[in-house]
């Protein structure tokens, strides 16, 4: 299985509305999951402008599946939910 990508997105929306406390995720995720989990931020997941739904923020991808309103509780179960599905 490969890594697993989570992608937070650091836009100013995303930014303001709680992404920066999701950066943590950067240092709790390698602690749990070692080698399974890749974590970054990127500066725009595009999410806002494509669904026009600003209360959505902050948006963060766990591979392709899109976790609106993240929270680190939601974004760890998303990954628990994948490696316990064995899926890429």
């Amino acid at each position: 299985m490969s890594k697993i990508q989570v992608k937070i997105c650091m836009g100013t929306t995303c930014f303001v509305m709680g992404a920066s406390n999701l950066q943590e995720l950067i240092e709790l995720i390698p602690e749990k999951y070692s080698d399974s989990v890749e974590v970054c931020g990127v500066p725009c997941l595009g999410l806002c402008s494509e669904t026009k739904k600003y209360s959505g923020a902050p948006y963060v991808k766990v591979n392709d599946e899109v976790v609106a309103e993240a929270t680190t509780e939601k974004v760890l179960k998303q990954i628990e939910r994948i490696l316990k599905n064995g899926q890429e």
